[in-house]
């Protein structure tokens, strides 16, 4: 309705100052707006009232014959023409990027899976924010695979933004998606997935991760190549961070001969959780500078759904920061 209402509003302005002062250029105004969101067929009747509402108006002013009422039919004219075209260009960008989206929206599928809400004898949430605008994947990833030796799952963070970041997740989930089900052990999944992912890194780019492991006994087995710690919710409510024994270093500088990450393991009870997630959570910061502070926010976990209780968290986090989050924030919720 806004090209209308706009050439509504010329006219009215123009009949209410009278013949001396004219406005009749300014319903250029009705086909420019229609482009903006109308059809093309649209943006041409816009045009054609813009050009019928002129002639009585011209009449008001005394303009009819009169050299400056066919430069401002002249004007309506090229502007309706100018608007039709770049309805038309708008369009077309329309479509392409519709078509774009469903690719990316394909790939996400095939990248970040969703994950399954049951996994053995735990519940599982998840939540995924990309920092880039209406984008739904980035340079986190995470995948949980359910396997004959127990449930197995991975958290990581990619150096870097772009393609070239999905690229390499692309690559780390890969290698994952294979390990888990063809290794016994934990330390061989890792080994096998070192091997695989060095390969494919180049210009010293690096992957932080975690790598965990669920069987049936009252632990958790964890892998840390140089990634924020999980949080553990007791079922009493007390709040410990899983650190590994010794720092190591991320995915993709183990060649270099640094310090190799070695399996080890936490206690993980019934009614305990375990919080998975990547630096962009705890590196949010709000208006004065202040990080998130996770560990005292873990409080909002204990909604007995575990899917909302980590959309209160996430709630929590964009409220802190109060706008759009700097880097991408991904949390793995598992409740036992």
């Amino acid at each position: 309705m806004l090209p209308f209402a706009v050439m509504a509003v010329v006219a009215l302005i123009d009949l209410l100052n009278g013949p001396r002062l004219g406005f009749l250029s300014l319903l250029t105004l009705g086909p420019t707006f229609a482009s903006v969101s109308g059809s093309v067929r649209r943006t041409a009747v816009v045009g054609g009232m813009a050009l019928a509402l002129s002639l009585p108006l011209a009449a008001y002013n005394h303009l009819l014959g009169r050299t400056q009422n066919y430069v401002t039919l002249a004007t309506i004219i090229a502007i309706t023409g100018a608007s039709m075209l770049a309805s038309h260009l708008r369009i077309g960008r329309e479509r392409e990027l519709a078509n774009v989206r469903l690719v990316a929206e394909a790939a996400q599928r095939v990248l970040l899976r969703p994950v399954p809400r049951q996994a053995g004898n735990m519940r599982v949430a998840l939540s995924y924010t990309s920092a880039a605008a209406e984008a739904q994947i980035g340079g986190d990833l995470y995948e949980v695979a359910t396997t004959p030796q127990g449930v197995r799952l991975l958290i990581g963070d990619v150096q870097g933004k772009g393609l070239d970041a999905v690229e390499t997740a692309a690559w780390v989930l890969g290698a994952f998606r294979e390990a888990a089900y063809d290794k016994d052990e934990l330390s061989g999944v890792a080994e096998q997935m070192e091997t695989s992912i060095v390969r494919h890194l180049t210009d010293e780019k690096f992957v932080t991760a975690v790598l965990a492991e669920v069987r049936h006994d009252d632990t958790i087995s964890l892998l840390n190549w140089g990634h924020p710690s999980p949080l553990i919710l007791r079922g009493d409510g007390t709040v410990d961070l899983a650190d590994p024994p010794e720092e190591a270093v991320p995915l993709g500088l183990t060649s270099f001969g640094h310090t190799r990450p070695k399996p080890y393991q936490v206690p993980f009870a019934d009614g305990d959780q375990i919080l998975f997630y990547t630096d962009g959570v705890i590196e949010a910061r709000d208006g004065g500078g202040a990080f998130y502070p996770l560990g005292e926010r873990m409080s909002l976990l204990e909604s007995e759904d575990p899917q909302a209780a980590l959309e209160v968290l996430r709630a929590d986090l964009l409220h802190h920061v109060g706008g759009p989050l700097d880097d991408d924030a991904a949390m793995l919720l598992l409740r036992r």
